[in-house]
């Protein structure tokens, strides 16, 4: 059996309405790059991504879910066993910032109590686009008791912060040993996931 190259294995989800970059995001984290023209998430794809933190090595599976309604049930067993969720929102799109409350009650419905938690309100370059107020998003994120950035895949803005802030959060919560998981997908590429061609982006 080959060496394990990392300490622990944190799993995290992205999820959000569909549109609003949460691919964009994960490929920003995991490869550096963007791309405007990504296929719309079918299902579940992820990405894996082992960064380093107080003096250990975390592999982090990145779980991007299909924010179509169409795939919901698909995605709520994929909120068992997620150690850290980002819900993602576009500030040029007030409807998918009214759906985090949505994506909030799906959190206590199917993720675990201690999941963290955190807000992110995409596409922050887009200034002249935008129609949700940061203060509205660092609104929501108090009153949930949750950390919020503005991020941009696009220009590569708090993207990195986001995820390690995350990871730091879970890392001071997980105890010193971690018991064997058997329900975590250890895999090093995601499989292509092929779909239509949709605009995800800025």
């Amino acid at each position: 059996m080959a060496k394990k190259t990392y300490d622990l294995l944190f799993k995290l989800l992205l999820i959000g309405d569909s549109g609003v970059g949460k691919t964009c995001i994960l490929f920003r984290f995991s490869d550096d790059a963007f791309n405007t023209t990504f296929i719309s998430t079918i299902g579940i794809d992820f990405k894996i991504k082992t960064i380093e933190l107080g003096g250990k090595k975390i592999k982090l599976q990145i779980w991007d879910t299909a924010g179509q309604e169409r795939f919901h049930t698909i995605t709520t067993s994929y909120y068992r066993g997620a150690m850290g969720i980002m819900l993602v929102y576009d500030i040029t799109n007030s409807k998918s910032f009214e759906n985090i409350s949505k994506w909030l009650r799906n959190i206590d419905e199917h993720a675990s109590e201690d999941v963290e938690r955190m807000l992110l309100g995409n596409k922050c370059d887009m200034e002249e686009k935008r129609l949700v107020p940061k203060e509205k998003g660092e609104q929501i994120a108090k009153e949930h008791g949750i950390r919020f950035f503005e991020t941009s895949a696009k220009s590569n803005i708090n993207i990195e912060e986001a995820f390690f802030t995350l990871a730091e959060d879970i890392l001071r919560k997980t105890p010193a040993k971690e018991p064997e998981r058997k329900d975590v997908v250890d895999t090093s590429s995601s499989g292509g996931v092929m779909g239509l061609k949709t605009k995800c982006c800025s």
